[in-house]
C-alpha cells in the first residue's frame, strides 16, 4: 500500500496540470474544470489497471503508471480555441486509432523513431510549454492582474521550494519535491486569500463521471493534429516501458510493447467518451521503479484503485480545480524545463552530433520554435494549415521525422557544424 501511494504522489501533479492548463487557456468555468478533473482521475485509474491486468490484447501486463500526458496540451489548446472542447474530444477519439495501429505494427515501425527524433520531440514539448508555464506564473493569459507581484510571489515560492528540495532534500521529500512545492504555494495562496472554495461547496460527495459531458465534434484538421501527437505519445510510452523493465535488467518484449501501446490508444479513445484527455505512461514513475527496485504490477494497481476512487468523488476534483494559476505556473515552469532537458539527455546518450544530425536538430528546432513564437506567419494560408502547423511541436516534430527518414547517412560526416 505505501509503495502504491508513493507512485500516486509521484504522478499526481503531472496528472492534474494538463486539465488545469487547458481550463485556464479556454476560460472554462469552475464547474467544468472540476468535471474534467474528475474524469481525468477516473480514466487514469482504469488505464493503470488495464496495463497491469490486460483485457485480451489491451494491456502490457506491466507496472506502469498512466495519466493525462502533457504532450497533448498544446494541441488541445489549439483545437479548443478554434473549435471548442467538443472538437477536442472528437479528435482524441478518432485519432486514438493511430496509436492502436502503431501498437500492432510496433515490430516494423520502431526504426522510424530513433533517439534523434525522440530527443527532438521531447525537447519541443518542453520548449512549447515553457511560455504557457510563464503565463500561468503571471496569473493567466486573461488575468486582470497579469504579472502582479503577488502572482509572481506565489509562483516563485513554488519554484524555489521545489528546486531546493530536489537538490538538498532526502528520500520522500526529494522524490515528491514538485508536489511539496505546489502544496506550499497553495497554502500561501490560501493565507493571502487567493483561493475561491465556491466550486468545492457545490460539488457532490459521490457521482459517476458523465460520458459525453461536452459532446463530440469532428474536424479533419483537428483529427490530423491529434493523430501526430498520438505518434509522439507512442514514442514516450516505448521509452517508459523500456526504462521500467531496465530495473530488472531486461529489454521489453514485443508483446509488452504491443500491449502497452494498444492500451494507450484504446484507453485514450475511451477517455474521450468520458470527457477526459488522452492517457499515456508516466516517466516520473520510471525513476521511482528503478530507485526502489520494486517492479510489481500489483503495486502500481494500488495507485490505479485510489485514482478510480478519486474519480468517483467530485469534491476531490473540485478541490484541485481551486489551485490558483500562479501556483500551477511555478511548478509547471520547472516541469516543462526538465522535459526540455530530458530531450537533450536523450540526444547526449544516443546520438552522435555529426553534420547530418546537427542539420536535422537545427532545422527541426528552428522551424518548431519559429512557428511557436510567430504563428501569424501562417495567417494568410487556409485555416486547416494554421490549425495543424500552427503548433511548434507538430511542425518541428514532423520535420525531424521526415528529415531523419530522407537525409542519407554518410560515414564521413564531420562531427559538429560545417
Amino acid at each position: 500500500m505505501p509503495l502504491g501511494f508513493q507512485h500516486l504522489v509521484a504522478m499526481l501533479l503531472g496528472n492534474i496540470t494538463p486539465p488545469l492548463l487547458v481550463a485556464g487557456a479556454l476560460s472554462l468555468s469552475g464547474a467544468d474544470t472540476a468535471l474534467l478533473m474528475q474524469a481525468v482521475f477516473f480514466m487514469a485509474g482504469i488505464a493503470i489497471l488495464v496495463q497491469a491486468y490486460p483485457i485480451g490484447p489491451v494491456g502490457g501486463r506491466i507496472p506502469v503508471i498512466m495519466g493525462t500526458s502533457i504532450a497533448f496540451v498544446t494541441g488541445i489548446i489549439v483545437i479548443g480555441r478554434e473549435y471548442g472542447l467538443a472538437a477536442v474530444f472528437g479528435a482524441c477519439l478518432v485519432a486514438s486509432v493511430v496509436e492502436i495501429l502503431l501498437g500492432f505494427s510496433i515490430r516494423r515501425l520502431r526504426t522510424l523513431f530513433p533517439p534523434l527524433v525522440n530527443g527532438i520531440v521531447v525537447m519541443l514539448i518542453g520548449l512549447t510549454l515553457i511560455p504557457v508555464g510563464m503565463d500561468y506564473a503571471a496569473g493567466g493569459v486573461a488575468a486582470a492582474d497579469y504579472g502582479a507581484p503577488v502572482n509572481l510571489l506565489m509562483a516563485g515560492v513554488v519554484f524555489l521550494v521545489t528546486l531546493l528540495l530536489n537538490r538538498f532534500g532526502k528520500g520522500f521529500l526529494r522524490h515528491a519535491s514538485l508536489l511539496v512545492g505546489v502544496v506550499t504555494g497553495y497554502a500561501l495562496a490560501i493565507a493571502l486569500g487567493r483561493v475561491d472554495f465556491f466550486a468545492v461547496s457545490d460539488a457532490g460527495l459521490l457521482a459517476a463521471p458523465r460520458p459525453l459531458a461536452f459532446g463530440l465534434e469532428f474536424h479533419v484538421d483537428a483529427i490530423l493534429l491529434m493523430a501526430f501527437i498520438y505518434v509522439i505519445s507512442a514514442m514516450e510510452t516505448i521509452g517508459d516501458i523500456s526504462g521500467t523493465l531496465a530495473a530488472v535488467d531486461r529489454d521489453a518484449t514485443t508483446q509488452e510493447l504491443r500491449g502497452g501501446l494498444v492500451a494507450d490508444g484504446v484507453m485514450s479513445g475511451l477517455a474521450a467518451l468520458f470527457s477526459a484527455f488522452p492517457n499515456t505512461s508516466y516517466s516520473q514513475t520510471v525513476g521511482l521503479v528503478n530507485f526502489t527496485g520494486v517492479v510489481s504490477r500489483h503495486v502500481t494497481a494500488i495507485s490505479g484503485v485510489i485514482l478510480v476512487v478519486f474519480g468517483l468523488v467530485p469534491v476531490v476534483g473540485a478541490g484541485f480545480a481551486t489551485i490558483p494559476a500562479p501556483v500551477i505556473g511555478g511548478g509547471g515552469l520547472i516541469m516543462f524545463s526538465v522535459i526540455f532537458a530530458s530531450g537533450a539527455a536523450i540526444l547526449h546518450r544516443g546520438v552522435v552530433l555529426d553534420q547530418r544530425n546537427m542539420i536535422v536538430l537545427a532545422v527541426s528546432l528552428g522551424l518548431g520554435l519559429g512557428i511557436e513564437l510567430r504563428p501569424d506567419v501562417l495567417q494568410s494560408l487556409p485555416d486547416w494549415v494554421g490549425t495543424f502547423f500552427g503548433s511548434g511541436l507538430i511542425t518541428g516534430g514532423l520535420s525531424a521525422l521526415v528529415l531523419n527518414a530522407v537525409l542519407p547517412v554518410e560515414a564521413n560526416d564531420p562531427v559538429g557544424p560545417a
